[in-house]
């Protein structure tokens, strides 16, 4: 028999191994915030979720101010189904009701999310971003590679005539990470852009020729990359009745290689084979599809052809007239052999499983009937949307690969737009059917996500939030808008994973760093601007063949529930970008983009980085700034000049500057006068190597802890962040990462405007860049008599104080460069 004190001290051991157990699974415990990486609009609905594989009890959350650690807002923390991710708890945090523009992270109990910006600019540059990987995917002259690939397609097959016969389709786009290309998604990607462009046309820029290079030519950029598309569409389509459907097959499935470096061999010496469209099971071995009619394929050439029409009318009326033409005989030619055409294969049964044509026949007639007027149109619409009330996966919740394309039927949108009430009404309310399907489907997830996960699960989050925001829009009824934002966040990273779904995108975040790509094997960097494939479920991906994940999983935590993601080169199911889910981000993106813009983003000017470099170059406004960190000597000598000249001006200064009681009252004098002051961070950090600037020399913990120390050391001034939203990083070096960084800390980077050489007045005679004042100056009147509209919201850097050995200092001709800039009827402000 044990004595009491036995008994106490085995009793005692219990608790404390207990205890222990306990303390080291908690410390094992995951727990996370998955956010919008890229951030929320003000009106918009804004959630997050916290996962976790422990039982964890929570009633409410924070929103707290990313830079001055203020509990800005507190939300009640709404349970959700955690196990259908394979974790233990989930909550969905909501803050919508709160819409001050800002940055600011969200605390649950201890655990919190990353910094998100909370503005009207969080899409900015989002939908320009996506034709990155539009132009690298190019076939013919690719401008990612400054070089040209696949030149000598092709030669026809399966033709009743021509087979054997060489044929000119050079362009167009490699479908995804293989190099086949297909009219299907083709025509699609061409048409969604052109839905985006004329939904959207002003969220577009010109920052690329029309072959791709970098450069200027008065075009937007996403209408050089439709006519890209249009041009290599007629090369496939050159008589009527004689259409084209694919080139090349998968035989081209035989390892990663730079397209440019393509030398797979199809018997045709250094052509590619080019499928005639028949209408009929196609292929050249054993392993045929199952087409059953050319409708699917000559329809989608009419939608596109007749869409196009209308874009180019103004601008290339012969171009038009052109497609107006083809679109009419298309159309014939689908009528004439009805039922869907379906790419070819040959080295396996694998193929675009396309089983719906009167969807496309649909979207051609509606098409047709905007172009034309013709009222038989718009009754063929009609009737061929009656057909298919609503796309079948959105029913269904599920599809084979491809078998529903497109996977969003936009036909029904344009019907409901067309100005006939009734029409509008039956319409709308098939879209909506489809809308409730998806929402029943949906609310039993903490992501709110109502899409099957077949392979492309991401091209149904883009047709699934297509849908909602066309309906919103058509219809004025927000009943699907927190599902629509629900989707538009799983895309940026509220999601398992946490990860953004688009490559290289946003640049400080999560996103796929390794796509199955030969571009990332090969060169080492991702594809930036595509959209990956996305989460397949478990049960598909188990069944795949030939995957094997080249590295360890990073998302191993979060694999337990419904649906897997890997970035990892190994994984051809979840991590392959592709050209038309791509292409069918443009429309929401350039609508959200759109939903928070302001007049000045169209004049504003950012470097490559993201940076502000020019504010407003549609006005006459002029913006000094200065800097300072260890010197400051000119202080004085500066703000006098100001108040003699009337000008404001924007001073950003270090934390260790603020801190130093010698510049407390100058620092209170720059207040008192008006100017405004900012950041310059607080140790002033040297960001990234000045030889490989994407290297990294700060983490992100480091660039934050001295981003809030430079905001304290502001904030003993009465500074708030409200008030100081623009800043200038130290040393104006930087890249985009940074840039983001502190995006979503609520901060515009701003930086010197290009070509004006003030900054320089740094520099002392001893260094091989040295730049006199008079030398300045001189730069300065130079560039105010032969180009003076690049004054137009410039942004000019002079340093408040610099090395005692550089005794010319440039502050003491400030007044000179006011006058200058007042002469020219500019107007000197604050940022």
């Amino acid at each position: 028999m044990l004595s009491n004190s036995s008994k106490f001290l085995k009793i005692s051991l219990h608790i404390l191994l207990s205890w222990c157990f306990l303390y080291i699974q908690s410390l094992d415990a995951i727990e996370v915030i998955r956010i919008n990486q890229l951030g929320y609009l003000p009106a918009a609905p804004k959630t997050a979720v916290f996962l976790s594989d422990q039982e964890v009890a929570g009633t409410g959350f924070q929103l707290v101010n990313c830079l001055n650690g203020n509990v800005e807002f507190e939300g009640k923390a709404e349970k959700s189904n955690a196990a259908v991710w394979g974790m233990a708890t989930a909550y969905r945090l909501d803050f919508s009701e709160w819409t001050t523009e800002g940055g600011y992270f969200i605390l649950f109990g201890k655990v919190r999310s990353e910094c998100f910006r909370i503005h009207g600019d969080v899409y900015y540059g989002a939908a320009d971003f996506i034709l990155k990987y539009m132009r690298q995917q190019r076939c013919g002259f690719n401008p990612y590679f400054k070089d040209s690939c696949h030149v000598h397609d092709g030669i026809i097959v399966d033709h009743p005539q021509k087979s054997g016969t060489p044929i000119d389709v050079k362009g167009g786009w490699h479908d995804a990470s293989d190099y086949l290309q297909y009219l299907t998604t083709s025509a699609n990607a061409t048409y969604q852009m052109m839905f985006a462009y004329n939904a959207n046309p002003l969220k577009y820029g010109d920052q690329h020729l029309a072959n791709g290079l970098t450069g200027k030519n008065g075009i937007p950029d996403i209408l050089d990359e439709i006519k890209w598309g249009l041009d290599w569409m007629i090369r496939m389509n050159p008589s009527k009745n004689e259409m084209y459907n694919q080139i090349a097959d998968d035989r081209d499935h035989r390892g990663f290689r730079i397209p440019t470096l393509d030398t797979v061999s199809y018997g045709l010496g250094k052509a590619r084979p080019v499928y005639f469209v028949t209408g009929k099971p196609q292929g050249l071995t054993k392993f045929k599809n199952r087409s059953t009619g050319v409708a699917s394929t000559a329809a989608k050439y009419a939608s596109t052809f007749a869409f196009a029409a209308e874009i180019f009318a103004e601008t290339d009326p012969g171009f038009s007239q052109l497609l107006s033409v083809k679109a009419l005989d298309a159309w014939e030619f689908a009528l004439s052999d009805p039922g869907v055409n379906q790419t070819a294969c040959h080295a396996s049964p694998y193929f675009y499983e396309e089983d719906n044509y009167v969807d496309d026949m649909e979207l051609a007639a509606i098409s047709l009937y905007h172009l034309t007027g013709r009222s038989e149109f718009l009754h063929q619409a009609k009737y061929w949307g009656e057909l298919e009330p609503v796309t079948p996966w959105m029913e269904i919740h599920r599809a084979r690969h491809y078998q529903y394309y497109p996977f969003l039927n936009l036909g029904h949108g344009l019907i409901a737009h067309a100005g006939d009430t009734a029409l509008t009404r039956q319409f709308l309310t098939y879209y909506k059917n489809g809308l409730d399907a998806m929402q029943d489907f949906a609310k039993e997830d903490p992501f709110r996500i109502g899409i099957p996960f077949q392979w492309c699960s991401n091209n149904f989050v883009a047709a699934a939030a297509t849908q909602a925001n066309y309906y919103r829009k058509l219809s004025g009824d927000e009943t699907y808008i927190r599902m629509e934002f629900a989707l538009y966040d799983w895309l940026f990273g509220c999601n398992p994973w946490g990860t953004s779904m688009i490559c290289g995108f946003p640049a400080g975040g999560d996103f796929p760093e390794d796509p199955h790509s030969a571009i990332t094997l090969h060169m080492g960097v991702t594809t930036e601007g595509g959209l990956v494939d996305g989460p397949v479920y478990k049960s598909i991906y188990e069944q795949l063949r030939g995957i094997h994940l080249f590295n360890k999983d990073e998302y191993a935590d979060f694999q337990g529930g419904k649906a897997v993601y890997h970035d990892d080169i190994g994984d051809y199911s979840s991590n392959e970008p592709t050209m038309d889910g791509t292409a069918s981000l443009s429309y929401i993106l350039s609508s959200l983009e759109n939903s928070g813009a302001n007049n000045q983003e169209n004049c504003m000017q950012k470097d490559a980085f993201g940076a502000i470099v020019r504010t407003d170059s549609c006005s006459g406004k002029v913006h000094l700034i200065f800097s300072a960190h260890e010197f400051g000597e000119g202080g004085e000598k500066i703000l006098k000049t100001l108040k003699k000249t009337g000008a404001k001006a924007s001073f950003f200064l270090t934390g260790e500057f603020y801190r130093n009681p010698a510049n407390e009252k100058l620092i209170k004098r720059m207040i008192s006068e008006g100017h405004y002051l900012g950041a310059h961070s607080d140790k002033h950090l040297l960001y990234n190597d000045w030889e490989k600037r994407d290297s990294m020399l700060v983490t992100r913990e480091a660039f934050g802890q001295d981003l809030r120390d430079n905001y304290r050391a502001m904030a003993s001034f009465g500074i708030e962040p409200k008030d100081a939203g623009f800043y200038l990083p130290p040393y104006e070096w930087y890249n985009a990462r940074i840039v983001d960084w502190c995006r979503q800390a609520g901060l515009n980077v701003v930086n010197f405007t290009p070509g004006f050489r003030t900054n320089a007045d740094y520099t002392t005679p001893d260094m091989p860049n040295y730049r006199s004042s008079n030398a300045i100056i001189a730069d300065f009147q130079a560039k105010i008599r032969n180009d003076e509209k690049s004054l137009n919201g410039s942004i000019m850097l002079i340093h408040l104080g610099t090395h005692p050995d550089r005794k010319d200092k440039l502050y003491d001709k400030l007044e000179v460069i006011i006058q200058s800039l007042k002469n020219r009827g500019f107007v000197l402000v604050r940022l």
